[in-house]
């Protein structure tokens, strides 16, 4: 079976055994890329397969996006419903284990998300980075009435835009390129003006710290969607100043007994401009290696790149 994997010529496509274990085979149509991808890469991290973005159809052709996280399901954390903060068994598919970018993979059943009518396989891919997106817009608990603005115009941060028209609300987006601010433009977001009382980081950059505590208001807060390794440098006067509170937002779990994930797919199915947006580059399993250059290359008009083995 052909997978990608990172090696000392960066990704590429390999032969590795088929999967093993009792698990539903999912096929997989769809796999992304996401920036922790280009990232573990970047790091030197080898040994597995990437993706944890990905979709595919079963052996009885039903069609699933997965929710990659594989948690306990019996610590306090899961059984409240935060899955993402599980403290007992807890990884991920395609970090640091075999994941998404390949032929074919076992998945646990529960792991298995069903697409609703409206919500092409070749596009369910976006299920899992939308879910995140998801769970922090829920994170900000906007309330009737607040202004709100994104900071960021990756593919979270477009992604955040989305999931807050869904839910009624209005966002802006400050974004660093000019393809970002058209694609959030299409999603019905305005460029920002200002302050807000609430800003979702989503640029995982310095610089996108320090912008959103200048776009926030007097007692304001801002949600860390951007992903730090080390420590967040966070503005620390007009944090002092502004009085503003800092909200940690990671990946998804369930609210009110239903999965994230679920409501996520609901969404794309019911707004196909979505998908159509954020998914700018499409390539086979073959060109898996300029998949990833494409990717990583911001100013070459990406969004979201999407890589298809089917």
């Amino acid at each position: 079976m052909r997978a990608v994997r990172n090696t000392d010529r960066g990704p590429a496509l390999v032969d590795v055994g088929e999967p093993d274990g009792d698990s539903p085979l999912l096929n997989v149509v769809s796999s992304s890329v996401c920036g922790t991808d280009i990232g573990l890469v970047a790091m030197g991290s080898t040994g597995y397969t990437l993706g944890h973005e990905f979709a595919g159809v079963a052996e009885d052709g039903r069609a699933y996006a997965v929710e990659p996280n594989l948690f306990c399901g019996t610590c306090a954390q899961c059984r409240g419903g935060h899955t993402q903060r599980c403290t007992g068994t807890h990884t991920n598919l395609g970090i640091f284990v075999d994941g998404g970018l390949c032929e074919r993979i076992r998945v646990p059943a529960a792991n298995l998300v069903p697409l609703p009518p409206g919500l092409d396989v070749r596009d369910a891919c976006l299920v899992e980075p939308a879910a995140v997106a998801w769970h922090g817009t829920s994170r900000a608990a906007i309330q009737p009435g607040e202004r709100l603005v994104v900071v960021g115009g990756g593919a979270i941060g477009l992604l955040a835009v989305a999931a807050a028209r869904h839910a009624g609300i209005h966002a802006d987006l400050d974004a660093r390129y000019p393809h970002q601010q058209a694609a959030a433009e299409r999603l019905g977001a305005g460029a920002p003006s200002g302050e807000y009382d609430v800003v979702i980081e989503a640029a995982g950059t310095e610089s996108g710290l320090a912008r959103c505590g200048e776009l926030a208001r007097p007692g304001g807060r801002v949600v860390l969607l951007g992903v730090y390794h080390g420590l967040a440098p966070v503005p620390g006067v007009v944090t002092l100043v502004k009085e503003l509170s800092w909200v940690g937002a990671m990946a998804y779990g369930r609210a009110d007994g239903e999965r994230e994930v679920d409501r996520v797919a609901a969404m794309l199915a019911a707004s196909p401009d979505i998908a159509a947006t954020l998914i700018t580059h499409r390539f086979s399993l073959e060109d898996a290696a300029e998949a990833f250059r494409v990717a990583a290359d911001r100013r070459s008009g990406v969004i979201k790149v999407a890589i298809h083995p089917a």
